[in-house]
């Protein structure tokens, strides 16, 4: 694969862009620590009512993760330009899931392209301090000490077979850990592409390398290609939900569970879909797919969601229509959700996409939230941090 090639196949995801430049942002200032133990999240809130999140505030961009100048040293392991970052955490690891990334990119080069072209890469860290940045322990690399592709994308040309194999969230199971992904068939328009389908591989010898699993998938054409996942507890039953959107960044949010063992995650007849609510507003489960409801009703992208110890109710990070990054809040897992919350808009930071969190960085007291970021120019990974308004407060 030349360079040229493979910047062809990559463009196409580019989140779009308003203006040029990006936006200055002030160091964090306020050390905050990784949260203790996660206790066992509920299905349902125990605090219902009304949304207890006016917005955000505060959001400074912290450090630079990947790439020329970051605060890790990205270009020994080849990993000149990347993106995503998504993350989760298996004991003392929180693991660092990219996307499709270069090692040789021409000075200045905007975007996804460039020479050596893996689909995906995967880091380590066992920082507890987010509020200086995340220094990467480790990552998976191959016989040269580069970063390996764990996920080997086959590099087809545009739409003829395989694009590109990108994850979309991981998570663990004890010390199994597990990946989704989807198949990239044909990237379109800015922020929309199609998949082949959407699958997940598993790793037992701590993501050195990969299985992926024949059964566990959904069509490309379905509302799960891309995944989010938090572990729920539901009538004394523990299950790791998976909140899911179509191909692309103009999709649905959609709900469903599996039950939080390794048998549960990879045979699908033990999946349950969200299939709305009865009429003591109970949720309805279904094991069919085509049962799957919308639970948040707007046109989201890559996402991530977390419950909130202090606040009872859940956070869900994404972006609105192919624009602004944006928070929601959630009282249930299948809603109520909130309106919006914009944390920056395209203006303030051009070319921004995947807003990541993970339960383990945030803040003492739930108000400070870290997460990482996207953005299309210089195609690289950065981590930032937002602080909640709470209602509750004057």
């Amino acid at each position: 694969m030349n360079s040229k090639t493979a910047h062809t196949a990559i463009t196409r995801r580019s989140a779009l862009v308003l203006g040029a430049g990006l936006a200055a942002a002030a160091a964090s200032q306020t050390v905050a620590c990784a949260q203790p133990a996660r206790e066992p999240v509920p299905a349902h809130s125990p605090t219902r009512g009304r949304f207890l999140v006016n917005g955000v505030r505060n959001v400074r961009r912290i450090a630079k993760l990947t790439g020329p100048d970051a605060m890790n040293d990205t270009l020994k392991v080849g990993f000149e330009g990347g993106d995503l970052g998504s993350m989760f955490t298996a004991g003392h690891r929180t693991y660092f899931l990219f996307g499709d990334n270069f090692a040789d990119r021409a000075p200045g080069q905007t975007g996804g392209g460039g020479g050596i072209w893996h689909s995906n890469a995967l880091a380590w860290t066992t920082d507890t301090n987010p509020a200086d940045g995340i220094r990467l322990d480790g990552w998976v690399t191959d016989v040269n000490g580069k970063a390996a592709e764990i996920l080997p994308g086959k590099h087809e040309p545009d739409n003829t077979g395989e694009v590109t194999k990108i994850p979309t969230q991981g998570w663990a199971i004890g010390h199994t850990l597990y990946a989704a992904y989807m198949s990239v068939r044909h990237w379109r328009a800015a922020g929309e592409w199609d998949a082949n389908e959407a699958r997940l591989a598993r790793s037992t010898d701590t993501g050195r390398t990969w299985t992926i699993l024949r059964d566990a998938a959904w069509p490309g054409t379905s509302g799960f290609v891309q995944l989010a996942h938090a572990e729920v507890v539901s009538e004394g039953r523990r299950w790791m939900y998976q909140w899911g959107i179509p191909s692309g960044r103009f999709g649905p949010i959609r709900l469903m569970r599996m039950p939080y063992s390794t048998g549960g995650v990879e045979n699908p007849r033990h999946w349950q879909y969200f299939a709305g609510l009865d009429r003591r507003r109970r949720p309805h489960w279904s094991s069919r797919l085509s049962d799957a409801q919308i639970v948040l009703d707007r046109k989201s992208a890559e996402l991530s969601v977390l419950w909130s110890p202090r606040l009872r109710r859940w956070l869900l990070t994404t972006m609105d229509a192919n624009s602004p990054a944006v928070l929601y809040e959630g009282i249930n897992p299948w809603g109520p959700w909130s309106e919006p919350h914009t944390i920056l808009t395209q203006e303030q930071c051009p070319g921004l996409y995947g807003p990541y969190t993970d339960p383990r960085y945030v803040s003492h007291d739930g108000t400070r939230i870290y997460f990482t970021l996207s953005i299309w120019d210089p195609y690289n990974v950065f981590w930032y941090s937002m602080d909640l308004i709470d209602a509750r407060r004057r």
